[in-house]
């Protein structure tokens, strides 16, 4: 099994909570349907059915904090652009407050099975092109990236001692994972995440996700976990 990972990183980002409206707050990481829209837009893949590309049966997506998170949160004027034919007629806008992730970079795993559409995604990492604007979230907030390398990587299962998981760790309902915390001090939260989507942007599943907010290791008994060459450990979202 070969993972391509690449790093992506933005002064701001915000990748929004589903259940905020007039006051956006964003999750503290990517979520992997995020994560599925900017690997479509390198690969040029249409907004309508690039989903439909990264499936959980089709796609392993991981994510690893590599930037400490922080918030902020900054007023924007939004513009109704239906009632006015030229924008420079646009009299109407509403400031709200969003909140947005402050110099956010994150690395990114990603295996296929499609072997065309891996190789079309590695080519554009690989010689950093894009066919549409890569962003974090919304369109304003444009990502740059970088390629790290394409690694083999295998499955250690029935694990039982703790390992130190690079990636953040999805927790299902039903799994058995158990996180020992940092003695020396750390910053541990959870998130529920939106895993999967369908086709008319639905959601199809939600899932909890731990993490360590400055981006070091966590320490956790798994039930199964991937080690990449390069002596990453992680685990597939």
């Amino acid at each position: 099994m070969k993972v391509l990972v690449f790093d992506v990183w933005g002064e701001y980002a915000h990748f929004r909570k589903y259940y905020t409206t007039t006051s956006p707050l964003t999750f503290s990481i990517p979520p992997r349907t995020a994560v599925c829209g900017l690997i479509g837009a390198i690969a040029g893949l249409d907004k309508s059915e690039y989903l439909k590309h990264f499936t959980k049966d089709q796609a392993d997506i991981a994510v690893k904090i590599l930037s400490p998170i922080k918030k902020v949160r900054l007023s924007e004027n939004l513009i109704d652009t239906k009632n006015a034919p030229m924008m420079s007629k646009i009299k109407n806008r509403t400031q709200i407050r969003f909140e947005l992730l402050k110099d956010a970079k994150f690395r990114i795993y990603l295996s296929h099975k499609e072997t065309e559409l891996y190789q079309k995604i590695r080519d554009y990492l690989v010689h950093h092109k894009c066919i549409y604007t890569p962003c974090l979230g919304l369109s304003e907030h444009i990502a740059n990236f970088v390629f790290i390398g394409e690694f083999n990587c295998e499955m250690n299962t029935g694990v039982e001692e703790l390992v130190k998981i690079d990636s953040v760790i999805p927790i299902r309902e039903d799994s058995n994972v158990k996180i020992k915390f940092d003695e020396n001090g750390g910053e541990y939260f959870h998130e529920t995440l939106p895993i999967e989507m369908e086709e008319d942007r639905t959601l199809r599943e939600y899932c909890k996700v731990a993490f360590e907010r400055n981006g070091t290791p966590i320490s956790a008994n798994l039930e199964k976990y991937w080690l990449l060459e390069n002596g990453e450990r992680i685990v597939f979202l």
